[in-house]
């Protein structure tokens, strides 16, 4: 039996011979386990039905809470902006410098963004008193200006498009 023929091969995560350290602006999506919508609700329907805005269930005000202390946290990581949906939040991240947490030193494997979501899972889930995150996340290297108005946008705009959104689940 070969293992390797019955195990599916991952797609790498990570932009192959770029420093994940350096200065620059991520955008990252950090998903609930299992899709569970615990950290927001849908509120303010348009006449067509499609949610204006999210209201914060207690899950999504303990991770409002540690998104905006992590800001203090960090030296150089600043978030420029996020948006808490029903089943995950996308966050835009500005790494400035060597984007480590005060109390910790860097190393090659890990970078300014894991470290950051890394910090701010461990937070929220001692106040959770469980873990309610998916295993990893989803980040973009933003390369330039019109990357970086186009990923505002989608963070600002997402509660209006929950609907059409990939990570959409009734349940």
């Amino acid at each position: 039996m070969d293992i390797e023929k019955e195990l599916p091969q991952r797609k790498p995560t990570r932009l192959t011979g770029f420093d994940y350290n350096t200065n620059g602006a991520y955008f990252i999506t950090i998903c609930t386990q299992d899709r569970r919508k615990l950290l927001s609700r849908d509120v303010g329907d348009d006449v067509l039905g499609v949610p204006k805005s999210v209201e914060l269930l207690p899950h999504g005000k303990i991770a409002d809470k540690y998104i905006n202390q992590l800001n203090n946290f960090y030296d150089n990581v600043k978030v420029e902006g996020y948006v808490i949906m029903p089943n995950h939040i996308h966050i835009m991240l500005f790494v400035s410098e060597n984007g480590t947490p005060r109390t910790s030193s860097p190393t090659k494997q890990t970078s300014a963004a894991s470290q950051f979501v890394s910090t701010f899972k461990r937070f929220c889930n001692k106040e959770y008193a469980k873990n309610i995150w998916q295993r990893g996340f989803y980040d973009h290297i933003i390369r330039n200006h019109e990357d970086h108005e186009e990923h505002v946008k989608y963070i600002y705009e997402n509660p209006t498009r929950w609907y059409y959104d990939e990570l959409y689940t009734e349940e």
